[in-house]
């Protein structure tokens, strides 16, 4: 019985074209590369001002951003999907390299807005490594993570673009970009997910893979076996700052969008209606007599936002927005951003136990509160003690978020895992007391020993959250 086993094993090894077939179901990624390779780029961002030393560590360079203070865990909540900036060891030049591709022949070029953010000089460099040009930020926008490049050039290779949501959960993908400096580096992988939802990012269905995406590889293109672009590579789920299995693209429609409006307009202009919402719970939707989970509950109302003015109540349940059924609450935030400001929209809700249409005149999301363009940015003020640059909110802004009194954070001295805030941040309160002045804030961070734990409360986006950061 073994031999006559030995001898069927050995006859389907040496059956013709076995090997082959086998071979033959692994994607080939050859042509890929050399189709598109050639527009994928190189970008060096860098800043002019060098980053103050750092008290506590002694002037040495940050560890990458998402890695754990040795002897102390991860902090998951804390680390959850960082924005990845290039080659920690290049912070004290405050220098950092990144990837982009070409999307039109004549110097257009789409990269992420946090590879952009915050440095004053941008360079490109061709995959050939024979071209460099010095590249204009045409603009960026934070809350998709997205920016616009140009440089003068003229017959530049472009990528060809596809169709993200053809893509399908097991799909072979494949990212071309510079991690770690190394350019024109291909990594490949499978899609996990399309349109997932992550924290704090509302504009943005990601599509998961599992694609080895590591520093240098943002803003490079995620393609398809068809060598189309399909997605952006943006972030990644780590606790070490490297590569962990988990990586994150945007779809390249929202990119392509965006970067048309950036082209047009220099920004990104959105819709707003001024509510907050949570997910229907089946316990929820019990109590308010539904059958179905799908919608969304109104947890706030703006008094002045278009919403109010029309007559939404906290406890509506958002059934459809011009029509379109909300399956999955996190749909309804991306069909109002994508309504025209000034537009006619009705919105199906759910109240007292019937549905009711209304009637709105969407409203506009207001830009952030740091601009996007350098040139128009004040001079940085020098840091705290906290490693943090900060200047008062001015008095529109702060009537936006709905705040007596912040603090925006306008740079970030030492980032890494201790230090979680980011630009951008708006700081309200600390230790659960709010304050009137800088004066009045440095006071309150100075009463902390070195080492100690601050609880700073920051708006980030439209959302709130305590972050805990330790004195230096």
């Amino acid at each position: 019985m073994r031999s006559l086993r030995t001898a069927l094993l050995l006859f389907v090894l040496c059956v013709p074209g076995v090997h082959a077939q086998n071979r033959a179901t692994l994607p080939d990624f050859t042509q890929l590369m050399k189709k598109q390779g050639p527009a994928v780029v190189n970008v060096t961002a860098t800043r002019k001002s060098a980053p103050a030393p750092s008290a506590s560590a002694g002037g040495n360079s940050a560890k990458p951003r998402g890695g754990a203070k040795e002897g102390q865990p991860e902090d998951p909540m804390l680390e959850f999907f960082r924005r990845f900036l290039p080659d920690p060891n290049e912070r004290e030049a405050r220098q950092g390299l990144a990837s982009g591709f070409i999307i039109s022949d004549d110097g257009y070029i789409l990269t992420n807005a946090h590879v952009v953010d915050g440095f004053d000089d941008v360079s490109v460099r061709l995959a050939d490594a024979k071209r460099e040009f010095k590249a204009k930020v045409v603009g960026f926008d934070k809350r998709t993570d997205v920016a616009l490049l140009k440089v003068e050039a003229k017959g530049l290779p472009v990528a060809k673009l596809g169709n993200s949501k053809a893509l399908q959960p097991g799909e072979w993908v494949a990212a071309i970009g510079s991690p770690f400096g190394f350019a024109n580096t291909i990594t490949a992988g499978i899609v996990s997910a399309t349109e997932r939802s992550l924290p704090d990012e509302v504009y943005v269905p990601f599509i998961q893979t599992d694609v080895a995406v590591n520093p240098g590889n943002s803003g490079g293109p995620l393609l398809n076996l068809n060598g189309e672009v399909v997605g952006v590579n943006s972030m990644i789920y780590s606790g070490t700052g490297g590569y962990m299995g988990v990586s994150f693209a945007i779809p390249i429609e929202v990119a392509m969008t965006v970067s048309k409006q950036l082209q047009a307009q220099g920004k990104v202009v959105r819709g707003r209606i001024g509510i907050a919402i949570q997910p229907l719970t089946k316990e929820l939707a019990q109590s308010f007599k539904l059958d179905a989970t799908s919608g969304a509950v109104v947890v706030s109302v703006d008094p002045s936002g278009p919403a109010a003015k029309a007559g939404v109540k906290l406890g509506d349940v958002v059934l459809d927005w011009n029509g379109k059924p909300i399956e999955d609450p996190n749909e309804l935030p991306r069909m109002v951003a994508a309504s025209k400001p000034g537009s006619a929209a009705k919105m199906r809700v759910w109240r007292g136990g019937k549905a009711e249409t209304v009637a709105i005149t969407v409203g506009e999301v207001q830009p952030d509160a740091t601009k996007t363009s350098k040139e128009s940015n004040p001079k940085v003020p020098p840091p705290n003690r906290l490693g943090l640059a900060v200047r008062e909110l001015p008095p529109e802004d702060r009537k936006t978020l709905g705040v007596e009194y912040g603090l925006v954070v306008v740079d970030v001295a030492r980032p890494n895992a201790a230090m979680p805030i980011l630009p951008g941040d708006v700081i309200v309160a600390v230790n659960q007391q709010p304050f009137k002045s800088v004066e009045e804030f440095n006071k309150l961070i100075a009463e902390a020993q070195k080492g100690q734990k601050i609880a700073l409360l920051v708006r980030r986006g439209e959302g709130a959250l305590y972050v805990p950061v330790e004195a230096g």
